[in-house]
């Protein structure tokens, strides 16, 4: 089949219709920056080949070098063969503008925070100037921490993980964004590492897959470092400490804002005394919570 893709497709159209009838024929599942094959396979496409990647139909008719179709095929293949996620094939990844490095020392971010970041934690932040303390909890790439650093120009940030291979790749994040005089990265289970320091707000998107879950994942996820997505028997398992460790390191009225996925009527149902607020995202109201520090369980 690659022999006869050589020779008979020319154009970036026809390799464009190739790789999404490959991706659907070998029913790759997407979730790491795409939802469809054709999505994945422009991406993938237009990064190959250094092109603009909102820029997809004026090169649609444009022929490609053979050397260039040879590149394009062999990543083609490499997706439908090994089923790693496009982000680590291209080492890139992106929550709304803003591209990350990634490779498969952590997971591919995809976060709702993202999203309220990029709304400086509108309407829960009053003055955005005034945070000058932020945590990121379980930080893998360094992509929230960044975000927080952007969003709260006047802040000093803690990027904080156990893994000592994501806060190599968080470090080579932090320094494409130059910000390494206002982010420290901490090398910590949680915030056992943290003793004495206190924030105005801090955000965690931890593992949070519950069990059942874990034993399912399409082949994509488990490509991922396990230890970023395990959340135990019923996902919470770092929620709960979490919770237990947070009253310690926020000052008085400061935000704890943390992702749980599809966990919240468990969550719930764990601290039915808990005034949980959820956040609305484009995604739904359900996969992200916040607590003031006075809110937190005892």
């Amino acid at each position: 089949m690659l022999e006869q893709a050589r020779t008979e497709l020319l154009t970036l159209r026809d390799l464009l219709r190739f790789a999404v009838s490959r991706f659907n024929e070998a029913e790759l599942f997407f979730g790491h920056g795409s939802d469809n094959a054709w999505d994945e396979a422009a991406y993938l496409l237009l990064h190959t080949l250094h092109l603009p990647l909102d820029r997809l139909e004026p090169f649609l008719d444009a022929r490609l070098t053979e050397a260039e179709r040879n590149t394009v095929l062999h990543l083609i293949e490499r997706r439908v063969k090994t089923r790693v996620p496009a982000a680590y094939l291209t080492h890139e990844a992106w929550l709304g503008e803003h591209r990350f490095y990634v490779d498969e020392r952590v997971i591919v971010p995809r976060s709702f925070i993202a999203e309220l970041l990029e709304e400086q934690l509108t309407p829960w932040i009053d003055d955005p100037w005034a945070v000058t303390r932020v945590a990121d909890i379980c930080t893998g790439s360094g992509c929230l921490a960044i975000l927080a650093a952007l969003a709260f120009p006047e802040a000093e940030v803690d990027a904080v993980d156990i893994s000592p291979d994501a806060l190599e790749v968080a470090k080579r994040n932090v320094a494409d964004y130059g910000l390494e005089d206002r982010l420290e990265l901490v090398h910590s289970d949680l915030m056992a590492g943290l003793a004495g320091r206190k924030y105005d707000i801090i955000i965690s998107n931890p593992p949070y897959v519950n069990a059942a879950s874990m034993a399912t994942l399409p082949e994509e996820y488990q490509r991922e470092p396990e230890l970023a997505l395990a959340g135990g028997e019923d996902g919470l398992d770092l929620v709960r400490i979490l919770l237990r460790q947070a009253r310690e390191h926020l000052n008085p009225g400061s935000l704890l804002v943390v992702e749980i996925g599809h966990n919240r009527d468990d969550l719930e149902a764990a601290y039915p005394d808990t005034p949980f607020t959820w956040l609305d995202t484009e995604a739904g109201d359900q996969f992200v919570f916040m607590l003031r520090q006075e809110e937190l369980p005892d």
